[in-house]
């Protein structure tokens, strides 16, 4: 199992590219279900968990290409990917499959809307919280569809297809969002999503669904309104840039110092963190190539945080935050109010020398003069990436151990920040 090593002590400067959204990438391959036409994505990142939804699909009877090489090209770059579902062969999502990777069971709403029926194993694939799917569930009832479970699986039917409705989630959910407005794409008369998330991820998706012929008014509201077609045709549409990618280098620029250019990065994605990570003493800069990180030798300012769906802080960003106020001057309180169980990087932060203290959903952080290379282990994607901002102003060695969490949702993460001036270096094993 491969290991990351980290050298501690080297300010980042240079230039990261960053990569289309996995978060975006996801929802938007699975729309490739609701044409039998051919959907063309550019800007599609390099992750595992792309990997594993191109075999899920591909389950399904989607075929794919990718685009080859071209002379000149950085792998740094995201790949351009085209789906074809001309033919649902399968209307069954395996548990070895599905339980792997959460997002894939979204693949429920295109299937439910486009072939009346299928069978979908219940998710797995993380460990940070329980994310039961009745959110899900009520909101394809909702649209008149027929839901049991058996066996560990979903079966939903709508043999006579679709029909439009109100969805009044009483949580907010990205997940839901996307998964209930692909399948009002093609339901009969209009759906009106309430209290739907507002998240870009949610208005890429829509905008690629607009391309393919989908009447959607609202996305990046709380209210949707979807008017059912008949049918979808193929598009091409560009991944939006990964803002949770972008906030993570930009705070690892904030712990090390230096001065970066995140190449790509939209600040209007990202304007909650931004505004905290000025308040800790960053400078930071649109410019016409994405946003420039910069911060003096003045330290670290401790903030607090309480994690809210979109615009307020991420979630996702929660752990390397985490990681960045174990060096503030002072003492910072993190509020984690989307996941039950996020807090478990805590320990291994503590490994560093950090001094946290949990209370329940709020991590009270006691910044510390120095941290201290040493053997971690990564327990999920965003954690994963906290330990290797520690890692990169410990003194000493660091050893990340299990960075498959890593390869899920960083796209060759040690490459772009090695480029920076970080020691860093993958170990396989």
């Amino acid at each position: 199992m491969d290991k990351i090593r980290i050298v501690g002590g080297n300010a980042l400067t240079g230039t990261i590219p960053i990569s289309g959204a996995k978060n975006a990438a996801l929802p938007l391959m699975i729309a490739s279900l609701l044409t039998d036409e051919t959907l063309t994505l550019e800007n599609v990142p390099r992750l595992a968990d792309v990997n594993l939804l191109t075999r899920i699909l591909v389950n399904h009877g989607v075929d794919y290409a990718l685009n080859g090489k071209r002379a000149g090209e950085d792998l740094l770059t995201g790949q351009t990917v085209s789906l074809t579902a001309r033919s649902i062969t399968d209307t069954t999502a395996p548990y070895e499959l599905v339980s792997k990777m959460r997002a894939s069971f979204w693949v429920i709403g295109p299937l439910l809307a486009r072939m009346g029926g299928c069978r979908v194993s219940l998710p797995g694939g993380c460990a940070i919280g329980t994310r039961p799917v009745d959110l899900f569930l009520s909101g394809l009832a909702d649209l008149g569809a027929d839901i049991d479970v058996d066996a560990g699986y979903v079966v939903a039917k709508a043999p006579n297809g679709l029909k439009g409705g109100r969805v009044a989630f009483p949580k907010v959910s990205v997940g839901a969002t996307h998964t209930i407005m692909m399948a009002a794409t093609l339901a009969r008369g209009e759906t009106v999503l309430e209290n739907a998330a507002r998240e870009p991820e949610v208005v890429d998706l829509a905008r690629c669904l607009t391309a393919m012929g989908a009447r959607i008014e609202g996305a990046g509201t709380s209210t949707i309104r979807i008017e059912g077609v008949d049918r979808l045709r193929g598009a091409r549409h560009r991944v939006v840039s990964d803002r949770i990618e972008a906030g993570t280098y930009a705070m690892a620029v904030a712990m090390t110092g230096g001065d970066v250019v995140l190449e790509g990065a939209e600040a209007d994605l990202l304007a909650g963190p931004l505004d905290v990570l000025r308040q800790v003493g960053a400078e930071i800069t649109e410019t016409n190539r994405g946003i420039r990180v910069k911060r003096n030798g003045h330290g670290i300012n401790a903030a607090d945080v309480e994690t809210q769906p979109f615009p307020g802080f991420p979630t996702d960003l929660q752990a390397q935050f985490m990681a960045l106020m174990t060096r503030a001057k002072g003492t910072s309180r993190i509020t984690e109010t989307i996941f039950e169980n996020r807090f478990m990087h805590v320990q291994e932060l503590a490994r560093f020398g950090a001094r946290i203290h949990l209370d329940g959903q709020v991590a009270t952080v006691e910044g510390v003069e120095r941290l201290t290379g040493a053997p971690v282990m990564a327990t999920d994607l965003r954690a994963s990436v906290s330990l290797v901002i520690a890692g990169l102003v410990a003194e000493g060695e660091t050893i990340v151990n299990r960075v498959y969490h890593l390869d899920r949702g960083f796209e060759r993460l040690e490459e772009k920040i090695s480029r920076c001036g970080a020691q860093v270096e993958r170990i396989s094993g």
